[in-house]
């Protein structure tokens, strides 16, 4: 297992190198950051000085590799927009993101497989019937549109929460509900389909003849074998999830790591913009190692 690790983190590198790599020519390619840096009223002399700063008067790939230079440093470049160093910014906000998305993950797995075990236990009943169709109707919800309905019913006309911003844990209620329903269903029924698939199997029916009661079947036999499925559909997720907290945090005006990049695209302000690309790419590949070795830890045949 050590060996895969130390595979999976030699190749993160490369991974993080392509990812900023394509971010930097984006950024480049899309708008002079002279144009939007200094106004109207600019001199030559300022938009030459600017321009040499920013080594925009070198060849991209030169430009890149300056950036990697200075990348490893442990420097992002200077943020115009906030008035100083763009690895503050994000590192201020990745904080607020990181509980967002606990929250909101311990929601969507936690109501998820209730959910997914009622709906299985209970197949092709009433239950059953009613929980596939909340998750199919969950899956084709547009997550912006649930917030403005959570918004317009618990903030606005019952009052009980708050519309937006931060602070104690009335201000993460509505933010985690609607980024848990970018998960929720569909862990539902990956749940549902996992449990299903198990129930026939023989160490089930051995169970069942010894006389074990279904809720113990369930959970000490069924379940735990389920969990690879889960586990493996939870790592894929990761990445949508964090897209997902971008829209979540702009409604809610919640001040994460989403909200921070939208802000520094609608400004140009690419320094922000690489660091928080940057910062969300070692989330989502330190998350899917952590999601890899707990597969390892719960199934040895895949240790082997």
């Amino acid at each position: 297992m050590l060996r895969t690790i130390a595979h999976r983190l030699t190749l993160a590198p490369l991974t993080l190198l392509l990812v900023s790599f394509v971010t930097f020519i984006i950024l480049r390619v899309t708008g002079n950051p002279v144009d939007i840096y200094l106004d109207i009223n600019r001199t030559p002399e300022q938009v030459a000085a600017l321009t040499e700063r920013l080594h925009l008067d070198k060849p991209l790939l030169v430009q890149y590799l300056i950036y990697l230079r200075d990348l490893v440093q442990g420097d992002f470049g200077q943020s115009l927009q906030y008035g100083g160093p763009a690895i503050d910014a994000v590192i201020t906000s990745i904080g607020p993101t990181l509980r967002l998305l606990s929250a909101a993950l311990l929601l969507a797995v936690t109501l998820g497989t209730v959910a997914g075990l009622v709906a299985a236990v209970y197949r092709d009943r009433f239950p059953d019937a009613v929980l596939s169709a909340l998750a199919v109707a969950g899956q084709s919800m547009p997550s912006f549109w649930l917030g403005i309905l959570l918004i317009q019913l618990f903030a606005l006309k019952m009052q009980w929460l708050p519309t937006s911003g931060s602070g104690g844990f009335k201000y993460l209620i509505l933010p985690a509900l609607t980024l848990s329903a970018v998960l929720l269903p569909n862990f539902m029924l990956v749940t549902r389909t996992a449990v299903l698939d198990l129930m026939n199997e023989q160490f089930v029916a051995t169970a069942r003849a010894k006389g074990l009661s279904r809720i113990r079947i369930l959970l000490t036999h069924i379940l735990p074998n389920a969990a690879n499925p889960l586990l493996s559909f939870l790592g894929i997720q990761i990445g949508t999830l964090m897209g997902g907290s971008i829209i979540t945090e702009s409604i809610f005006g919640w001040p994460g790591i989403g909200r921070l990049m939208i802000s520094a695209v609608s400004n140009r302000d690419a320094p922000v913009v690489l660091a928080t690309v940057f910062l969300v790419s070692i989330t989502i590949i330190l998350a899917n190692l952590v999601v890899d070795v707990l597969h390892s830890i719960i199934d040895p045949r895949i240790r082997h």
